[in-house]
């Protein structure tokens, strides 16, 4: 039958690794179900994620449903860790979207919804902790409807709601006056079923609206509702149910071509790299040679080989056993040294382009608390960057210091104390900064010819403004094979590579660079003359188009008492906010708006003196846009070839 992989993603605090213990403890995988607080949970396994009480790395576990092998990955909810959820997303067949009936719809909740629709997962959504005072049901509903999709269909009716007796009561499809309305949805997704609802001949029966209904749901279109309690128990049957009758395994044919996604890379107690990979087709197996694929910084896939030393099979809770992994399979891969996360194994085939969510828009420059541990803490600090790749690592060449680009400041306190609890390195974070980036103004061209530099080629480029949101485009407007594919690959390489620091050296986005001109003198001339050179041309190139700084926001969403309103405004404006609208519901109001990324962090430790302790504040980031006064700078790591006597000092020194 195969095995159906499901994510539970929700908002932090909504409840996620509370329901898959419940899952869990219902399925008989265990006898007591793991509290978040105590720290006793399956899946929240790493001594941080006990301290904190939240989840910090996507966990797998397993159970059965009716004799249907599933496998669970509980996510992340806080936003710091937003590419942990990205790399779980892609390994899919449905999802459940955790939302709490007392909190409601949060922005990261929307956030996860609209990434779950473009990717066309299907998706039920469980409202949970119905027996917490302030528990709402048809006001949840409509939130639901108007936040997250207006294709939702409640599965059930809560009793007692907001008290320890809140019970959850499922309603049929297809009975009284709930008929019609379930009929007018269901007929909005499928012509077929409109007319069979529409000839009088022709009676609808349960079955006819649950079979219609499932196909919906799979196809993600519907997105049915369900109301229960994760710490209480209630409405987990239903949930199961619903796994089990909405969501399919998936379709892959074992005997085809190897295709698996590595989400997930863990350490063993030895040292040794363990991949977690979902096998998509054909078969995993041990001590067998598998491709590994991956796309380098220029969108090329760039293809490598390893040995699996051993496949390990989910098979009950966290427990795994040694057997090939056929599709649906997750499962732990070693003997891969070099794989990393968003590798694909075996096949090339469908390896995604890009991600879902945006980079880390913070920096922080940090260093081992001992200096007699910097070697060692470097090493480290990459083998974490290894487990998550938005953790971009840079080294200053000139002072050897290290920066850290982040999303939040709770994830660098997780990397603080991971490095700590795992490796016994203490290291201290400078204050954090925003990370900006550069857009083209103009277009400008650059050249060097061949002999007239220290290095036996010549280069001309182009560069211009590229569509937003295309990154950074390569073209060639010479003869191909006027020179030597190691050369152009060179040239390549160094452009992506020099144009992740700009005029005030920031990464510069959404551009269009052309190579215009080139020669070289065989058998002189070799890659490094290109590699070396195309700096100094292209920086020629930057400083004649021009560049503009621009500062990473947030879309927010702030909820206060409604007498603190005005004082809450105040202190956005300060922070450079812009609030586009403000929503009030009694005594409570809503702001929404854009924040620039470096302002979220003081803006969140302000606001419960400015909200009697009341304010909740979410945020989420959102683009960019255009920094005024001074542009802000950044220290370049690249020898600075914006200074052609500095630069060439830089790299002549080096051979």
């Amino acid at each position: 039958m195969g095995s159906l992989n499901i994510g539970i993603v929700a908002h932090v605090d909504a409840g996620k690794t509370s329901l898959t213990e419940r899952l869990l403890q219902h399925t008989g995988v265990i006898d007591q179900v793991g509290s978040v607080d105590a720290g006793s949970t399956q899946t929240d396994t790493m001594e941080m994620e006990r301290r904190r009480g939240i989840t910090i790395r996507s966990a797998v576990v397993s159970f059965s449903v009716d004799r249907l092998q599933v496998n669970l990955i509980d996510t992340p909810g806080h936003p710091d860790f937003i590419a942990e959820v990205e790399r779980a997303l892609r390994v899919l067949d449905g999802a459940v979207l955790v939302v709490s009936s007392v909190e409601g719809v949060q922005a990261q909740t929307r956030i996860l919804m609209r990434t779950l629709v473009r990717l066309r997962i299907p998706v039920l959504l469980f409202a949970n902790k119905i027996d917490r005072p302030g528990a709402r049901y048809q006001e949840l509903l409509d939130s639901i409807g108007e936040k997250l999709t207006p294709r939702q269909l409640a599965m059930s009716v809560v009793t007692g709601s907001g008290t320890a007796g809140a019970r959850s009561l499922p309603l049929p499809l297809s009975e009284g006056g709930r008929a019609a309305a379930v009929a007018d949805l269901l007929a909005e997704g499928s012509d077929a079923f409109l007319e069979a609802y529409l000839d009088d001949t022709a009676h609808l029966t349960e079955g006819d609206y649950r079979a219609e209904l499932t196909r919906q749901v799979r196809h993600a279109l519907v997105v049915p509702v369900y109301f229960g309690s994760a710490m209480t128990g209630e409405g987990i049957a239903e949930l199961l149910r619903a796994i089990r009758e909405f969501l399919a395994p998936p379709a892959g044919d074992p005997s085809a071509r190897l295709r698996a996604s590595v989400f997930k890379i863990d350490w063993a107690p030895g040292g040794e790299k363990i991949a977690y990979a979902r096998v998509h087709s054909g078969r995993l197996t041990a001590r067998e040679a598998v491709g590994i694929y991956h796309r380098d910084r220029t969108g090329e896939v760039v293809a490598d080989t390893g040995k699996v030393t051993s496949v390990r099979v989910f098979a009950r809770g966290t427990t795994t056993h040694e057997t090939a992994a056929g599709p649906g399979d997750i499962a732990q891969v070693r003997g891969l040294a070099h794989v990393r996360v968003g590798d694909q194994l075996g096949s090339p085939e469908g390896l995604p382009a890009g991600g879902f969510f945006a980079p880390p828009s913070l920096e922080t420059v940090v260093r081992a608390a001992r200096p007699e541990q910097n070697a060692r803490f470097y090493q480290r600090l990459q083998r974490l960057a290894e487990e998550d790749p938005l953790i971009d690592v840079r080294r200053h060449e000139a002072d050897r210091s290290i920066s850290v680009a982040l999303y939040g400041e709770v994830q660098r306190e997780v990397i603080k104390g991971l490095l700590l609890d795992r490796y016994g390195i203490e290291v201290v974070f400078e204050e954090t900064t925003t990370v900006y980036v550069e857009k083209v103004v103009g277009v400008g061209h650059g050249l060097e010819v061949i002999w007239q530099s220290p290095f036996a080629a010549t280069v001309g480029l182009r560069i211009e403004p590229g569509p937003p949101g295309t990154g950074v485009r390569y073209r060639i407007e010479v003869e191909p094979g006027g020179l030597p594919a190691a050369f152009h690959k060179a040239i390549e390489e160094t452009v992506r590579q020099s144009l992740r620091q700009g005029l005030y050296g920031w990464a510069v986005v959404d551009c269009v660079v052309t190579l215009t001109d080139t020669a070289y003198f065989s058998p002189v001339t070799s890659a490094g003359d290109f590699r070396k050179l195309t700096p100094l041309v292209l920086m020629t190139a930057l400083r004649a188009a021009g560049t503009t700084v621009h500062e990473p926001v947030n879309q927010f969403e702030v909820e206060v008492p409604d007498d603190t309103v005005r004082a809450v405004m105040s202190r956005l404006t300060a922070a450079r906010a812009i609030v586009d609208r403000c929503d009030t519901h009694g005594p409570v109001s809503r702001l929404y708006g854009t924040i620039p990324a470096g302002s979220v962090h003081q803006v969140e430790r302000q606001l419960p003196g400015l909200s009697h302790g009341e304010g909740v504040f979410v945020s989420a980031p959102s683009g960019h846009r255009r920094t005024t006064g001074s542009p802000p700078t950044r220290r370049r790591t690249d020898g600075n070839p914006l200074h052609r006597r500095e630069y060439l000092t830089h790299v002549l020194k080096r051979g």
